[in-house]
C-alpha cells in the first residue's frame, strides 16, 4: 500500500484529500497543529477504510514544525509516495492594515514550507522513480490581490517550474488552484462569506476527485471547475490595470467583512 502525507489535513480540502485517499486504500500521514483532531481523524479513517493513519503534529509557521515534516518525508524506510501541501490561511485586511509579522508568517507557510517539503519529498521520489506532489494554490494566484495572491502565484510558478525540471523522472508535480470552497479558511481569518454568490462555491470532495484525475493525467496545473476555468480565461485577456481595479472592488465585496 502506498502512503500519502497531507498537511492541513483536519479540515476543508486537506480533510477531503484524506477521505478520498483512504477510501482508495492509501495509508496516510496526517499533519496539522491540533493533536486531538488529528487523532480523531486518524481513528475514523482507520476504522472506516482499514488503512494505517499516522499522526504528525506540526506548526508549519515555524522551523521546528517544517523540520519535523521534512524528516518524515526523508524517511527511506517508510517512503511517502504522494505529498499534498495544503496547509494555508488568509489575513483579514488590506495592505498596511495587516501587521508585517503576520504577512511574513503567511510567506513562511505558503512559500518556505512548500519549497522545503517539496524538496524533501521529491528527492526520495526521484530516487525511486515514482511519486506525486500536489501543491494547493488558488485562483487568487492569477489576480493582483495582495500577499495571499502573490504567495499563491509563487506556488504555481514554483510547482510548474519544478515539474518541468523533473519531467521524465517519474515524479509528477501539480499546482491545484481552487476557487471558493466551504472550509474553515474564512472563519479563521474573520472573513464574512454572506456576500459570495452560491454558484461560486465548490464542493471539496468533487474538487479533490478532479485534482487527482488531473494529476494522473500528468497536468502541472489544475483549475478543477469549468466555471473558474472560464473566469480565469477572461482574466488572461483583461488588461492588467483594469484587472487590478476590478479585483480590488470584488475583494471588498466578496472578501473580508
Amino acid at each position: 500500500m502506498t502512503t500519502a502525507l497531507i498537511t492541513g489535513a483536519t479540515a476543508g480540502i486537506g480533510a477531503a484529500f484524506a477521505r478520498r485517499l483512504a477510501a482508495d486504500g492509501h495509508n496516510l500521514v496526517l499533519v496539522a497543529r491540533d493533536t486531538d483532531r488529528l487523532r480523531d481523524q486518524a481513528t475514523e479513517l482507520h476504522d472506516r477504510h482499514g488503512i494505517e493513519a499516522e499522526v504528525l503534529t506540526a506548526d508549519l509557521s515555524g522551523d521546528k514544525g517544517i523540520s519535523a515534516v521534512e524528516e518524515r518525508l526523508g524517511d527511506r524506510l517508510q517512503p511517502v509516495d504522494l505529498l499534498v501541501n495544503n496547509a494555508g490561511f488568509g489575513n483579514r485586511g488590506r495592505f498596511l492594515d495587516v501587521p508585517v509579522a503576520d504577512e511574513l508568517t503567511m510567506l513562511k507557510v505558503h512559500c518556505e514550507a512548500v519549497l522545503r517539503l517539496t524538496s524533501a519529498a521529491a528527492a526520495g521520489m526521484k530516487e525511486r522513480g515514482r511519486g506525486g506532489i500536489v501543491n494547493v494554490a488558488s485562483v487568487a494566484a492569477f489576480l493582483p490581490r495582495g500577499t495571499y495572491g502573490a504567495s499563491k502565484a509563487w506556488v504555481v510558478q514554483f510547482t510548474q517550474g519544478a515539474a518541468t525540471d523533473l519531467a521524465g523522472s517519474g515524479v509528477r508535480m501539480m499546482a491545484l488552484c481552487p476557487g471558493f470552497v466551504r472550509t474553515e479558511f474564512h472563519q479563521r481569518a474573520g472573513m464574512g462569506t454572506g456576500n459570495i454568490p452560491g454558484w461560486m462555491w465548490l464542493d471539496a470532495d468533487k474538487l479533490v476527485a478532479t485534482a487527482l484525475a488531473d494529476l494522473a493525467r500528468g497536468k502541472s496545473l489544475s483549475i478543477p471547475d469549468p466555471r473558474y476555468k472560464a473566469l480565469m480565461g477572461l482574466v488572461k485577456v483583461t488588461p492588467r490595470g483594469l484587472l487590478g481595479g476590478v479585483t480590488s472592488r470584488t475583494g471588498r465585496k466578496y472578501g473580508p467583512q
